[in-house]
């Protein structure tokens, strides 16, 4: 994928919305950067920020990051643990 400007401010403003609206910090150095910005997008609940998201997947040509609107979890359904082993990483449980 090529990146130029267009794609760029993209990724730019998706970030700084992403860390605002849901704390998650992502650097566009990293080589997961694309497909991180655009999972976060499918959880959020804001209309603007699934807009970017679904712009940056057609800069990306990423046929399979469909990202559709969901809708936010309700608070009365308890979490469930997921199933696999657990391991922590930098601080943060990961389940692999």
């Amino acid at each position: 994928m090529e990146l130029n400007k267009a794609v760029l401010d993209c990724m730019q403003s998706l970030r700084r919305r992403l860390r605002e609206e849901m704390s998650i910090d992502i650097r566009l150095s990293q080589p997961d950067a694309i497909s991180a910005m655009l999972s976060a997008c499918i959880s959020s609940s804001n209309e603007e920020t699934r807009q970017l998201g679904q712009k940056l997947a057609q800069f990306s040509d990423m046929p399979n990051a469909v990202l559709t609107p969901s809708k936010p979890q309700q608070s009365d359904s308890a979490p469930q643990a997921p199933t696999g082993s657990l391991r922590m990483y930098r601080g943060q449980r990961v389940y692999a």
